[in-house]
């Protein structure tokens, strides 16, 4: 992992921390957690598992990566701290592909927002 991407992770890590602390949030606490493990205890999911586990118009949270296998047929928003460039292309043609800081901007409470993976 180069410098610049690491220290991307570490202020996300200390921005969810901040946020839920000040909202007293356990997702955002738990996103952070997830986040603060190893790259290969890092959680990694398909499109078609979010097809299949996530329902119609659900926003769910991957602390980790989504990769491009599968087909997404539901309209759900995705935020992830990393897509693979198929999974990318696949959500935004049914949903919405955010970033975590983006889904923290919009959804500050956490409410309505489920981890997946």
């Amino acid at each position: 992992m180069d410098r610049q991407k690491n220290l991307e992770l570490e202020t996300l890590i200390v921005e969810l921390k901040t946020l839920a602390a000040k909202r007293k949030s356990n997702l955002w606490r738990r996103i952070a957690y997830d986040l603060e493990r190893p790259t290969r205890q890092r959680r990694v999911v398909n499109v078609w598992k979010i097809d299949k586990y996530a329902s119609e118009g659900e926003i769910v949270v991957i602390p980790g990566k989504v990769l491009g296998v599968g087909e997404l047929s539901k309209k759900v928003k995705v935020a992830a701290y990393t897509f693979s460039e198929d999974a990318l292309k696949k959500i935004k043609e049914k949903g919405e592909a955010l970033s975590i800081q983006e889904l923290m901007q919009k959804h500050p409470e956490g409410k309505n927002v489920r981890i997946l993976g």
